[in-house]
């Protein structure tokens, strides 16, 4: 008898669910707090803390009805064997046209043309509700519904430029790969990722945002200077029109070699009226840069990958696998939506992983930032932002060390101003 893989899958989805809906139920008991927490009496003034905890209730309550609803769906398109039916239409779809059904390239991109159009309107309720009542209702949404249909289409038309090509030469080589298969799909990924960074800031990123330079003046000339002194090789300084979506802040760097950039929302600038508070956050950028921060985690990134598609290659022609899943043909699409299915498990266990070493990067960053004299400009700074983003200021400790990727206010400045108190 064969192994039920797919049942295995729902009950440990189902599982994941009530675990995080467990965590999900400690946090939302956390926000209830009526009380700051003591670090942050003081800090944090209580008209902020109330905008804070209403803001924070809202998108709990919020995210209670998402993930159940997408629990039910998830679970009801494996169950009720979705998948491989909507496979087969789309099969008969190609037919209906005209076109060879046989080709699985082309069948592949009808089946992910309609996974595609399925996902937008299933999400779109819950998009709308999350923009344009939540985000509206706290004062964080700035665009108008024109906006938000705009970027949705341009996004689906990047989807329909940028997908076949890949999707299809993803399918070629998996069907030429033989034995170095795992090798060859990690070279593509790998060099399809470098190229994906290197032209999403210059070519995808303006079609939804406005970038200009940062004008000339105090903050432009602190944050040079700053880049200078660390040998940060800063071509070019960015101001991004974050305000006509949303009024959250915040700043990243990006870039290869030499070529490196900084782009501030100017959301920021608007809420920081200290130039130190917005270069001490820069600060702790290229903290991140200067200890090899993002090099270490892109390395992580490929090894991952790598290991993903090496168990791919051990899973992709055992016809018990995908016939528990309803399918009785091997598609090379499907084969790795089964397995992403199937390591759900290891998924969890790494992206608990990753959140621990990210938050332990976040407390050399902040340190090395400290380091540089701007351990009171950057406590100052990491507050403003809680503020003006409304930030979640209780946390249960059980939720954040499962969920956060930064570590939680309160344990940030806590590291901020340890050194200080022992030197004292």
């Amino acid at each position: 008898m064969a192994f039920p893989y797919m049942e295995a899958v729902v009950g440990f989805m189902i599982f994941m669910y009530f675990f995080e809906t467990y965590l999900d139920l400690r946090q939302h008991s956390a926000l209830k707090l009526p009380t700051l927490p003591k670090t942050l009496v003081g800090v944090i003034s209580h008209e902020k803390f109330e905008k804070s905890r209403a803001y924070s209730l809202d998108k709990s309550h919020f995210h209670f009805v998402h993930e159940f609803v997408t629990i039910l769906m998830d679970s009801a398109i494996l169950l009720f064997r979705i998948l491989p039916w909507f496979w087969k239409k789309s099969g008969h779809f190609l037919l209906l046209v005209g076109v060879d059904a046989e080709n699985e390239i082309l069948h592949t991109l009808a089946f992910l043309a309609g996974v595609m159009l399925w996902s937008q309107l299933t999400d779109l309720p819950f998009s709308l509700y999350s923009t344009f009542v939540i985000e509206a209702r706290h004062g964080f949404n700035k665009q108008t519904v024109w906006l938000f249909f705009r970027d949705m289409i341009k996004g689906m038309c990047l989807a329909v430029v940028l997908g076949p090509p890949i999707v299809s030469a993803i399918i070629i080589i998996v069907q030429k790969g033989g034995p170095y298969l795992a090798i060859y799909l990690w070279a593509f990924m790998f060099v399809l990722s470098l190229v994906m960074m290197t032209i999403y800031p210059v070519l995808i990123a303006p079609l939804f945002n406005k970038f200009t330079p940062l004008p000339e003046g105090e903050l432009r000339q602190k944050i040079e200077q700053l880049a200078s002194s660390l040998k940060f090789p800063l071509k070019k300084l960015f101001v991004v029109d974050g305000s006509t979506r949303s009024s959250h802040s915040n700043a990243y760097m990006y870039g290869f070699f030499k070529n490196k950039r900084i782009v501030l929302y100017d959301t920021l600038i608007q809420q920081c009226k200290n130039d130190e508070e917005i270069v001490a956050v820069i600060a702790h950028e290229l903290g991140h840069w200067k200890l090899s921060h993002t090099m270490y985690s892109f390395i992580a990134v490929q090894i991952l990958t790598f290991l993903q598609f090496g168990g791919y290659t051990l899973v992709r022609n055992s016809t018990d696998l995908f016939r528990s899943f309803g399918f009785d043909t091997q598609p090379v699409l499907i084969g790795l939506i089964i397995f992403q299915h199937t390591v759900i498990p290891i998924q969890h266990l790494v992206s608990f992983g990753l959140n621990l070493v990210s938050r332990s990067f976040e407390f050399q960053a902040d340190a090395f930032a400290k380091k540089l004299g701007y351990a009171s400009a950057l406590r100052a700074g990491l507050v403003k932002l809680q503020e003006e983003n409304l930030s979640a200021m209780n946390t249960d400790p059980w939720y954040s060390a499962y969920h956060y990727s930064h570590p939680p206010l309160v344990e940030r400045l806590a590291a901020i101003d340890e050194p200080d108190k022992k030197e004292d």
